[in-house]
């Protein structure tokens, strides 16, 4: 394969071409549910193709195939640099990409256990018994588990000579339950909501998730909700759980610091962003204690890999330092707008896609709190854990986000327990509210497997260290 992607290259570079680059991707999917006792999913598939990239004169042309013949490949360069020469008649102006090292590396994920060889019985047996054992009250209506894994092997070749091979594996896990009484009905899921936590490592990481030690925690807390009082509408300080505080990041940091999404590339479909150019090493995003970076290289993230899809190295590079907005994720084509080198950030969603400015893992970086000092030290507050549904602009600056449940806090103590709780704002004056955010003993990186963006849609796993963090004087309600 190494060699058919060296010689479509070379007859490329015989077209004049000002750059380009082909990617081989082979991705392995395993998906399991069990819903009530039932296995109602139980899927592999294999997909396997070639994406060839071309530059020419100044503009991109992009073709794929699902073929590993040189011939065919060949056919989709052709294909690329036709298209490119074909939008090289209509371009505004010549795109220049940024200097970069021509890598030659190959990068494995660390997995102790590979979850494609841990046999399909365990892995059904163990949703069985917690869809079981979430089930065991009449309350509950259902109880669904599932887990997911991804191996895949990727090569990168370009005309500036980059050889990289790239063997990743995730994996992933998680349940949920519905609660009803008739009148109400209520949801509690663990580890975290949307299927649960994921991660760039092997079977390993599902069994250290401890997932049959939180199931009666989870079912019990399902029906509590059905009796609890709505969340008071309000305005109080509240704390945010890890879990929660990874989709706010995503949300209201990651989205809006992705260049492309700044230049207007992605607003047709995706929105913009409020963080312009003009503001950069000025804009005043959150109090002095946020610091966001964007972290490629955190061991186990979601969002960790060695190489982007333009053979640009992983890299950590800060977004928000000391509150002050610093830093966007970058592509070849968009750093050099702001006089920059790309920080790695482009990814796509198989050999069939375009690489697209992607979230890596965007971490809030840890305070110094213990979360029960944190707790004592708020005198009246609301403990908000986990996240059900969210809303948000698409400058992505006023937000609401709904979660599965919140806590009263009282002379800083948990209290009762409130349903439908939500807490909105607007993304500055909240961020400039963060008076304390936990320590590295509550850090925690959670695994996004479902970041959609693009037109046509493009589907990115990223993540995002975070942990229970402390807002004053937030608004706060009820979901109706």
């Amino acid at each position: 394969m190494k060699n058919k992607l060296g010689n479509v290259l070379d007859w490329l570079k015989g077209k004049s071409v000002d750059y380009a680059d082909c990617r081989y991707v082979r991705t392995e999917k395993e998906s399991i549910q069990v819903t009530d006792g039932v296995v109602d999913t139980l899927s592999k598939d294999v997909n396997v193709g070639v994406g060839v990239r071309v530059l020419h004169d100044g503009a991109w042309g992009f073709a794929g195939i699902a073929s590993t013949s040189e011939a065919d490949i060949k056919k989709a360069a052709n294909k690329a640099l036709q298209t490119a020469r074909a939008s090289a008649m209509a371009k505004k102006e010549a795109i220049n990409l940024a200097e970069q090292e021509a890598f030659k590396d190959h990068y494995k994920t660390l997995c102790e256990k590979d979850p494609f060889n841990v046999p399909i019985n365990d892995k059904v047996g163990l949703l069985l018994e917690i869809s079981e054992r979430l089930k065991t009250d009449d309350k509950i209506k259902m109880a669904q588990a599932s887990m997911d894994f991804y191996k895949t092997n990727k090569l990168f070749f370009s005309t500036e000579g980059a050889e990289i091979e790239q063997d990743i594996i995730e994996s992933g896990a998680g349940y949920e339950t519905i609660a009803t009484d008739g009148n109400e009905v209520q949801k509690r899921s663990f580890p975290n909501s949307h299927r649960g936590d994921f991660a760039t490592r092997g079977y390993e990481f599902i069994e250290e998730m401890n997932l049959l030690d939180n199931v009666d925690k989870t079912r019990e807390e399902a029906i509590q909700l059905l009796s609890a009082d709505d969340c008071p509408d309000t305005e109080t300080d509240i704390i945010i759980t890890g879990s929660q505080m990874a989709l706010q990041v995503h949300e209201s940091c990651g989205h809006p610091s992705e260049l492309d999404r700044v230049l207007g590339t992605e607003i047709s479909l995706a929105g913009g962003s409020f963080m312009q150019i003009d503001g950069l090493n000025n804009l005043k995003y959150g109090s002095d204690i946020v610091n966001i970076y964007a972290d490629a290289t955190v061991p186990g993230g979601l969002g960790s890999f060695g190489y982007d899809d333009e053979g640009v190295k992983a890299q950590r590079s800060p977004i928000v330092k000391e509150g002050v907005h610093v830093g966007y994720l970058t592509s070849r084509e968009t750093a050099p707008v702001i006089g920059q080198r790309s920080n790695g950030t482009m990814r796509a969603d198989g050999w069939n896609r375009i690489p697209l400015i992607r979230m890596t893992n965007i971490n809030l970086e840890p305070g110094e709190w213990e979360l029960d000092d944190l707790i004592a030290d708020t005198k009246d507050g609301i403990f908000f854990d986990m996240n059900k549904v969210w809303s948000i602009d698409d400058r992505r600056l006023n937000f609401q986000f709904g979660v599965e449940c919140a806590w009263e806090i009282k002379n800083g103590k948990l209290g009762r327990i409130f349903k439908n709780p939500l807490y909105t704002g607007m993304t500055p004056q909240f961020w400039n509210s963060c008076d304390a955010i936990c320590n590295r003993n509550h850090w925690h990186v959670w695994g996004v497997p479902n970041c959609g963006k693009g037109e046509p849609m493009q589907t990115a796993r990223v993540a995002h260290g975070t942990s229970p963090a402390r807002f004053r004087k937030v608004k706060v309600g009820a979901s109706k």
